[in-house]
C-alpha cells in the first residue's frame, strides 16, 4: 500500500530526529574532537539519512506488483509474481534495503525486481 506524502514525512522526520539525537549526543561525550572526527560523524550521519530518504521514495513507488506480469529482461518470456522479497542494493548515497515484488522465469530461471 503506497504510503502518503504526510506518512512519508513523519517516518523521514523521525529518523532525522534520531540521527540529530545520536550526532548531538556523540558531540557532547567527545572531548576537544578534530575537524576530522567532526566530519566524519556528520559524514555517516549524512549517508544514513540519505540512505533512508532514497529507500522511502522507492518503496513509495507502488512498484510492488504489476497489474500485467512483466516480460523477462533476458528471455522475452512472461514472468510470474513470486511475492515480496528484501534486496539490497548498492546506490550513490550507500546500500539501500527494499522490499519490492519480485517476479521469477521460469524459462530461463531468473528474477526480477521492477522497476529494473
Amino acid at each position: 500500500m503506497k504510503r502518503s506524502r504526510g506518512q512519508q514525512e513523519a517516518e523521514l522526520m523521525a529518523v532525522a530526529s534520531e540521527l540529530i539525537q545520536e550526532y548531538l549526543a556523540w558531540a557532547a561525550k567527545a572531548e576537544a574532537p578534530t575537524l576530522s572526527a567532526i566530519e566524519e560523524e556528520v559524514l555517516r550521519v549524512r549517508q544514513r539519512l540519505g540512505e533512508r530518504m532514497a529507500s522511502v521514495v522507492i518503496e513509495g513507488q507502488e512498484a510492488r506488483q504489476l497489474v500485467e506480469a512483466p516480460a523477462c529482461p533476458q528471455c522475452g518470456a512472461g514472468m510470474r509474481y513470486k511475492g515480496q522479497k528484501a534486496s539490497d542494493v548498492e546506490s550513490c548515497v550507500g546500500c539501500l534495503r527494499l522490499e519490492r515484488g519480485y517476479y521469477y522465469c521460469a524459462a530461463c530461471q531468473s528474477g526480477f525486481f521492477p522497476p529494473g
